[in-house]
């Protein structure tokens, strides 16, 4: 699978592959997620049997109902009215005027000497605004004549008695709708004096009469302002998520249908919006995975790789929680809780690294919350989610140092017991009360879930390590067996090889471990580096034994051709044997293009014309820190090796002029090697050599 994205790489670039990948796999989690994001929809009939029992799938604001409520809430509201005594005493004093205008033209007529029907016009002049000042009053001829007759002291009487009942009835509070009643009253009272002559007792309850008016008035503004207050007091009505709407059988009334189609779930109503999200969502997760593939610093190769990976743990996992899905709707309790919650960053963490770990662990957890959201969970279903987020992060924190598959199932039980104390806490803040067969269930299913983390993992490291050329830790370890096919034909065939080997793989493992290279990949990579030395092992001199040197009777072109293939006569029977590609590559490139010296300088003594290239190892270069370290181990090895007594300062000049050499030789261009840690690796290397050729104590025969 590995070589078959390789050329759909090399076809389309590396840049476009990836961008491909993405968008490819946001594709399928849309065509995967885009049914449980879709609100249920259903075919409903007004005035028809319910064939479901409706719950409401979200929260929403009744405006109908709100508005009900608000009008209900006005219409209690008491209007506010305001008393004025000033209203009495205005009335009684337009009522004194009207006597005071009859006495002013009586007073007028006595020296001019008017006729009657002249006083009447002139009274008529004087009280013409009566008749438009408020309900108005008119007055006859008839009724002026009889004022006009009565003499002042009778005046006065009717006007005092008037202006008393008047203010005594006024002081009360009036209202519209009450004026009638208090106008009933005082020609009761004006009827019933005895001292208000009787030509005249039907001007002055008609006087008395028009002095009564509404002294309590509506304060309009007020009352506006109380009712404004009312409405704002009443909270929306709402429809709540998983309120019941109609039950199964019920006839679905105008009611019902105006909520179901308030809250979207007719089936001739669709909305955008979920889908929007669904696509934000997964553009945020492609986002993340793309900033972390690009931001990791390594070969385009192990980018790629990962982005592989990580896509397809990513898109497996969930297809797991989907089918889960489909069949969770037959039982009674939740199964979502059987999920494996470590096994994509357990995986992901074997295979790549811990920062992509993170990261799924964080990816799997949010879409497991929208792939077992519940009808009426409102984005996602938040138990689940926190589950698997807190199994996967145990899983991931614990797994870390484990080098064997022993150590994966030590792991899963770490997470089991992590999801079990979840699922305590989880049943323990919900209000449900759970039978014992219940309680029983959710701890067997969150054991069930951190055992299937460690077995699921193991069953499929091997696919993902063959299909995309991977090596885990797990892999390594088995790699570093004696008893492999490889390891045993290196030390039967080549005895010295491996023992060299194994000396350069103490050196490289602890130079790598100081930088925080790869170690162990260094360490198993080493056993292997020289395996193609078991082609031809007598030309190699580790292997000679007190046999002769076949290289003394061969011209150098010989020589340099046997010593040169060695790398890669390594690599095809690596290939062959369908090793990782990491290990292959050390076999490759340990030797980078370095020249071989002895045979170069031998040829050149020989008076032959020779060139330098010809003499050079194939190379490639280092590619990685771990390859440019097993370079440098391997040269500095055999050359302490071969020293009659070696000594702390021999040892660090001739550490210090390979490392050099193969400085200024350019060995290092092409992997990223500082000069920092090369001064790391010199360091370690020192005292590791130290630690093997100490001198030791010479004891007597």
């Amino acid at each position: 699978m590995n070589s078959w994205f390789k050329k759909m790489q090399s076809l389309v670039g590396y840049r476009t592959f990836n961008y491909l990948t993405i968008v490819i796999t946001a594709l399928l989690l849309f065509l995967l997620l885009i049914n449980g994001v879709r609100p249920e929809k259903y075919d409903i009939q007004q005035f028809n049997p319910s064939k479901d029992t409706i719950r409401s799938i979200k929260t929403v604001e009744d405006p109908v109902k709100t508005e009900e409520e608000r009008e209900r809430a006005a219409s209690e509201v008491t209007s506010v009215y305001q008393f004025s005594e000033e209203v009495g005493e205005n009335r009684a004093a337009i009522v004194t005027s009207v006597f005071e205008y009859v006495m002013e033209v009586q007073g007028e007529s006595e020296g001019e000497r008017f006729t009657i029907e002249e006083q009447v016009d002139m009274l008529k002049e004087d009280l013409r605004v009566l008749e438009t000042e408020g309900e108005g009053i008119r007055f006859s001829d008839d009724a002026l004549t009889t004022l006009l007759n009565a003499d002042s002291d009778t005046l006065t009487n009717v006007r005092d008695s008037i202006t008393t009942s008047i203010r005594d009835i006024m002081s009360k509070q009036i209202r519209s709708e009450q004026v009638a009643t208090a106008k009933n009253e005082i020609e009761k009272r004006i009827r019933s004096n005895s001292a208000i002559p009787a030509n005249i007792l039907q001007t002055a309850v008609l006087i008395g009469r028009y002095g009564i008016n509404e002294n309590e008035m509506l304060n309009e503004e007020l009352t506006q302002a109380r009712i404004a207050q009312a409405r704002e007091s009443i909270e929306p009505t709402r429809i709540l998520q998983g309120q019941l709407i109609v039950q199964e059988g019920q006839i679905v009334d105008r009611e019902v249908y105006r909520q179901l189609k308030l809250l979207g779930m007719l089936t001739n109503q669709s909305s955008l919006k979920p889908i929007f999200g669904l696509i934000l969502f997964i553009s945020l997760c492609m986002w993340l995975v793309h900033m972390q593939v690009s931001k990791w610093r390594t070969d385009k190769d192990e980018r790629q790789s990962a982005l592989l990976v990580v896509m397809l743990v990513f898109i497996l996992s969930v297809i797991g929680m989907i089918l889960i899905s489909l069949v969770s709707g037959n039982f009674e309790v939740t199964i979502a809780f059987l999920f494996p919650t470590a096994l994509a960053p357990m995986l992901v963490r074997s295979l790549i690294n811990e920062r992509f770990a993170i990261l799924i662990a964080f990816l799997t957890a949010s879409v497991a919350g929208i792939v077992f959201q519940e009808g009426y969970s409102v984005v996602l279903q938040m138990e689940i989610t926190l589950y698997i987020l807190f199994g996967g992060l145990a899983g991931l924190y614990v797994i870390q140092g484990a080098e064997k598959r022993s150590h994966l199932l030590q792991t899963s039980m770490t997470v089991a017991g992590v999801n079990v104390v979840f699922m305590a806490f989880y049943l323990l803040m919900t209000q449900s009360d759970y039978g014992v067969s219940e309680l029983l269930f959710y701890g067997i299913a969150a054991f069930t879930s951190g055992l299937l983390s460690g077995a699921l993992t193991i069953g499929l490291l091997p696919f993902f390590e063959s299909a995309f050329g991977l090596i885990s830790a797990m892999k390594l370890i088995e790699l570093s067996n004696p008893n492999h096919p490889l390891l045993k034909k290196i030390l039967t065939e080549t005895p010295g090889t491996y023992h060299h080997s194994v000396m350069v793989a103490n050196l490289a493992d602890a130079a790598c471990e100081s930088i925080g290279a790869d170690g162990l990949l260094a360490r198993v990579g080493c056993y292997y580096h020289d395996i193609g030395k078991t082609k031809r092992p007598g030309f190699f001199i580790e292997n000679q034994m007190s046999h002769a040197n076949p290289h003394d009777s061969l011209p150098p072109e010989t020589s340099r051709d046997i010593i040169l293939a060695h790398g890669s006569h390594g690599a095809k029977l690596l290939q062959k044997h369908k090793m990782p590609k990491e290990i292959i590559d050390i076999a490759q490139q340990h030797h980078g293009t370095t020249l071989l010296k002895y045979f170069y300088h031998k040829a050149k003594e020989d008076g032959k014309l020779v060139k330098e290239e010809e003499y050079r190892y194939a190379g490639p270069k280092p590619q990685k820190k771990e390859t440019a370290i097993i370079a440098i181990a391997d040269s500095v090895e055999a050359a302490v090796r071969s020293m009659k007594q070696p000594t702390a300062e021999k040892i660090k000049e001739i550490v210090q002029s390979i490392i050099k050499d193969k400085l200024h030789d350019g060995q290092f261009d092409e992997c990223d090697l500082t000069l920092k840690e090369l001064k790391t690796v010199e360091r370690v290397l020192c005292e590791t050599l130290n630690g093997i050729f100490h001198s030791r104590i010479e004891y007597p025969q």
